[in-house]
């Protein structure tokens, strides 16, 4: 599914929810718009939950432990997120008017220790420099996977994706359910999901489903700096890994040096 989303009365815009809205997704991800002064508090009995700042500044509190986090917008590599385990209450404080943080949730058994992410050990790298003329060059973080969250049920990160270039190239899938949140460094910015057999202008404050077999690629407007957060459920018993991605058979060739 791809819709272009609006925040509600409420300041959310709901992406998935499970049982919900795009069920197939198994995650429930909700993106708040928040005042300064405005609260959030999960205190979830099944669920682990992770919350990422993508613009404005925010104090999470968890386990009388605290992480103030400031970031002008998503376009400045400054990642703040906290990712806690069921039975943990989690609290998000907004610091200032036009708060941006993305959430993103789901069922889990197991219980970990609550991690705390920031600018100082969320590591930033590049890709496709080198490959198809640069086309493909793009920055991204991998704020938590199975490397350093082996007990969680999610993926979590960012892509920085350069004007007039690809990312998530090439065109590829993988069996777990996957969503794109969408921002741009102008609000007039756009760029193309492609979705299966389905194109879509990706515009600012936009999102996109992804499910089981359709390949996801994506490209830039030149002029426009596109941002996404990229979140992930893993299948249960199936997890996604760096390696998941299975490139199509007709685009193998673009993997040859």
């Amino acid at each position: 599914m791809f819709e272009a989303l609006q925040f509600d009365s409420e300041g959310k815009k709901v992406l998935c929810e499970m049982g919900g809205k795009n069920a197939g997704q198994h995650q429930t991800i909700i993106v708040y718009l928040m005042k300064k002064g405005q609260t959030l508090v999960f205190d979830e009995k099944e669920n682990e939950t992770a919350a990422l700042l993508t613009q404005g500044k925010v104090k999470f509190s968890a386990e009388g432990k605290e992480l103030i986090g400031e970031r002008a917008n998503p376009f400045e590599m400054k990642p703040y997120a906290v990712h806690v385990s069921k039975g943990v209450k989690l609290t998000i404080e907004a610091l200032a008017d036009n708060t941006e943080i993305v959430t993103q949730r789901t069922n889990n058994e197991k219980t970990f220790p609550t991690e705390w992410y920031n600018p100082e050990n969320c590591l930033y790298q590049e890709f496709g420099k080198g490959q198809w003329d640069g086309c493909g060059y793009r920055v991204v973080s991998t704020i938590f996977d199975p490397d350093n969250a082996p007990d969680s049920n999610m993926v979590m990160g960012e892509v920085f994706n350069k004007p007039g270039r690809w990312s998530s190239y090439p065109p590829h899938h993988h069996p777990q359910p996957e969503t794109y949140y969408y921002r741009f460094d102008k609000p007039q910015g756009f760029g193309a999901c492609f979705n299966g057999d389905n194109v879509y202008k990706s515009v600012d404050g936009s999102y996109c489903t992804i499910f089981d077999g359709m390949d996801h690629e994506q490209v830039t407007a030149p002029g426009y700096t596109m941002y996404y957060v990229w979140m992930i459920r893993h299948n249960d018993g199936d997890k996604w890994y760096k390696t998941t991605r299975i490139v199509s058979d007709e685009h193998k060739w673009l993997l040859e040096k």
